[in-house]
């Protein structure tokens, strides 16, 4: 009786944030989980760098082409259908990732192919959840309120990536790098009934919300939930100029982003010499570190909203972060001992997701009730550096790794030099 009455207490919408928190962290479990077995899968069939990076890079191929189609998905099924589907196809592509191989085995160029055509796959089930996410959010909670529960997102796939390191090297060391996958996949169809059966697509429709909850999510809002815009959603947001600066900022912060979730484990065990499951414990670190900062970063966004307006409360947290990001990149490469250089590169990737918040609320705010298209756009951007996963392997064989990492410095720094000219409205 206790649990239900502090059940009870609870706000509905923050269960609902607690249901995308398990979402983002299954979802970045199961789909980033290669990472940590590309080490396995490259001594089975000798693949090299480049090889790897196709195989990688595949899925950040259609997740990247299918975020706008994804975004107007969203739309127009409702994110309590659409995030239902999602998450089933993720653990049976899991399954796959696992045992499509097995079929092509004869042959590492079999293996290959049948890698890239389940990673093509898994991309095109994942690009629809974040900009889908996105306009749950904005339909759940109040204006001024969003960067928080998107950063909780991020704060869910950082923990999911974190987890990646001890459970899926724990599940390869002992049973083999197929059967974590077997082991995994049940994770998403369990997550996709638990969201069905308790989530509902705004907050009039779920039997357990209070008029006074409805009222306080409603209030100062100038922008509705997510129309249903369908097909010429995103025509209306996709020229808007700030929506293009903050897909192009977006892509340079995840271009950082997209060498740590595919290349540390690799760079930890090749580069810095450490051992399989000391690399999977130290691989923890970067993305539980994103994970607290994400939190810090949505909580001070939406404070600087509401003290000093929606375009310096956005900007100020996006622009120290992304100075930030460069600044311990380039620390922990140059670092000499190698455990000085993960904490360094810690708090470099918790710096890119400290400024998550702040690029979804401005995204929210420049777009209004098209927030799943927009975000969709946005997402493009900040996806499409996954394509550069058989450049970076090439660069990784050419050149090294320090010159292949730092170039993420540049990046960053552009990132945060293109938030100077984005203005989101101040009256949404």
């Amino acid at each position: 009786m206790k649990h239900a009455i502090g059940l009870r207490a609870v706000p509905v919408r923050f269960r609902i944030l607690a249901l995308l928190f398990v979402l983002s962290f299954v979802n970045y479990l199961l789909r980033n989980g290669l990472s940590v077995a590309i080490p396995s899968i490259r001594q089975e069939f000798g693949f090299s760098s480049a090889e790897l990076g196709w195989i990688l890079g595949s899925f950040n191929f259609t997740y990247t082409l299918f975020q706008i189609p994804g975004g107007i998905f969203g739309e127009r099924y409702g994110p309590r259908r659409a995030m239902t589907l999602l998450a089933v196809s993720w653990g049976v592509l899991a399954l796959l990732t696992g045992f499509a191989p097995a079929l092509m085995a004869a042959s590492a160029a079999g293996a290959m192919v049948s890698l890239i055509v389940v990673r093509l796959l898994l991309g095109l089930a994942n690009a629809p959840l974040f900009p889908t996410m996105a306009g749950a959010i904005a339909s759940w909670f109040p204006p001024g309120n969003w960067a928080f529960p998107n950063a909780i997102s991020s704060v869910g796939l950082a923990l999911g990536q974190a987890a990646i390191g001890p459970v899926v090297t724990f599940l390869i060391i002992h049973y083999g790098w197929r059967e974590s996958f077997y082991l995994l996949a049940p994770l998403g169809l369990l997550t996709g009934a638990w969201w069905y059966w308790y989530a509902r697509d705004t907050p009039g429709e779920h039997r357990s919300i209070t008029r006074d909850e409805i009222d306080l999510i409603s209030r100062g809002r100038a922008i509705g939930p997510a129309d249903g815009g369908g097909h010429g959603s995103w025509r209306t947001i996709l020229w808007r100029r700030d929506v293009l600066l903050l897909t192009l900022s977006y892509f340079c912060m995840n271009y950082v982003f997209y060498m740590f979730a595919q290349w540390l484990f690799t760079y930890l065990v090749e580069s810095r010499g450490f051992s399989l499951l000391e690399g999977g414990f130290l691989y923890v670190l970067p993305f539980a570190t994103g994970a607290t900062l994400a939190g810090f970063g949505g909580l001070g966004c939406d404070a600087l909203c509401r003290r000093i307006g929606a375009r310096w409360g956005c900007r100020l947290p996006a622009m120290l972060g992304l100075t930030l990001v460069a600044i311990f990149l380039l620390a922990g490469l140059y670092a000499v001992n190698p455990y000085v250089a993960v904490g360094m590169l810690s708090l470099c990737f918790g710096f890119t997701q400290f400024t998550e918040g702040a690029f979804w609320s401005a995204a929210t705010y420049a777009a209004g009730p098209h927030t799943p298209a927009a975000t969709g756009v946005m997402n493009t951007g900040g996806n499409a550096p996954g394509f550069l996963a058989p450049v970076i392997g090439l660069m990784v064989d050419r050149l090294g790794w320090l010159p292949t990492l730092a170039s993420g410095s540049a990046f960053a720094l552009t990132g945060a030099a293109l938030w100077l000219f984005i203005r989101v409205r101040e009256d949404a």
